[in-house]
């Protein structure tokens, strides 16, 4: 049975620009995830959430600056739907500089990341590590906005540790730098990604600020959505983790939050034809090495159906691309078998 709808949200978020503002018509981000939000993915995800706001995988700036990762950015404005960019760096003039390529490219808005808790990322003043030196940040941010005319927006986490965690405080100073809106992990970077988000936090923050707050942290589902948006009083969620293998997440949530009937969940052989058509992407953009990369995606998405770990351990072990056709192929003709 469909899940029931609930209050729709009455009109879209806007967000103001340098020059160029920008309306999401959808309440539902789909996070960048390192190795995962490629253009592939984000076509699958486009089927179930035509609207929503997607992100290129995070850029490093200074791979922009050595002529590395430019491929992410390229022909973003040929995609449908908002796309948006998310870079990282600790140098304010190497990340201006890196927002105007994405802005040039068809970025939809640039997003700066203040939450990665990889290690070798923060240890180097990036992601997370930005939380532990405000007066940088609030650098970045406004030489970014300077640099662009389109939104730019942070994501970041609670705080650093425990100890030393001022989201508001922070927050603010982000706001007071030009960020036109926030996107906020419920946990500090010492957490990763163990426990539980803390949606009490992220509603102090949200009440502190002017600009957009988007609640990040647990939204594994409609209902979960529902929750931390009753809790946090935020202007939209954003999915991550969970969307990996399962592309439809952030449709269904969308639904849910818009007033319309939920989608069903794909089923077992929907689930088949949906790897093995990622699989044969990976491999025609990626050649080899889409064969590496479509392993994870494959695991993720066969999972809930009988028979659906024997078939993750062998593709897990396909050594090429027709191996793990005829895996999936067999895995279908069992349903197929099994429902007769």
């Amino acid at each position: 049975m469909p899940e029931p709808p609930c209050q729709p949200f009455p009109q879209p978020l806007q967000l103001a620009g340098n020059g160029s503002s920008r309306q999401l018509r959808c309440r539902v981000l789909q996070s960048p995830l390192a190795g995962v939000s490629d253009r592939i993915f984000r076509g699958l995800v486009r089927r179930w959430a035509p609207d929503a706001l997607l992100f290129t995988e995070m850029v490093n700036a200074t791979s922009l600056e050595l002529g590395h990762g430019r491929s992410k950015l390229d022909d973003l404005a040929a995609e449908s739907g908002p796309i948006a960019v998310q870079l990282f760096d600790h140098r304010p003039a190497a990340m201006a500089e890196a927002a105007r390529r994405a802005e040039a490219s068809g970025a939809f808005l640039i997003d700066i990341n203040m939450g990665c808790p990889v290690r070798k990322i923060a240890r180097k003043g990036g992601g997370s590590g930005l939380i532990r030196d405000p007066d940088l940040a609030a650098r970045i941010v406004a030489a970014v906005a300077t640099a662009v005319a389109i939104p730019v927006t942070v994501k970041t986490r609670l705080g650093w540790c425990g100890t030393s965690a001022d989201p508001v405080g922070f927050g603010l100073s982000l706001q007071n730098a030009g960020a036109q809106a926030l996107t906020l992990h419920g946990r500090t970077r010492e957490q990763g990604f163990s426990g539980q988000a803390d949606w009490a936090a992220i509603a102090a923050v949200k009440r502190a600020l002017t600009i957009p707050l988007i609640a990040n942290g647990d939204i594994t589902g409609p209902e979960a959505a529902r929750r931390c948006l009753a809790a946090t009083g935020a202007d939209g969620v954003m999915v991550g983790r969970g969307t990996m293998g399962a592309p439809w997440l952030v449709g269904r949530i969308d639904a849910a939050l818009s007033g319309r009937p939920i989608p069903p969940l794909p089923g077992p052989r929907q689930r088949l034809a949906l790897a093995a058509e990622q699989l044969d992407a990976l491999v025609a953009a990626k050649g080899e090495q889409g064969l590496w990369i479509a392993r994870k995606h494959m695991g993720w998405t066969c999972q809930g159906f009988a028979g659906a770990a024997q078939l993750r351990h062998g593709l897990m072990r396909a050594a090429t691309p027709e191996a793990a056709r005829q895996l999936l192929a067999q895995a279908a003709a069992e349903l197929e078998a099994g429902e007769a």
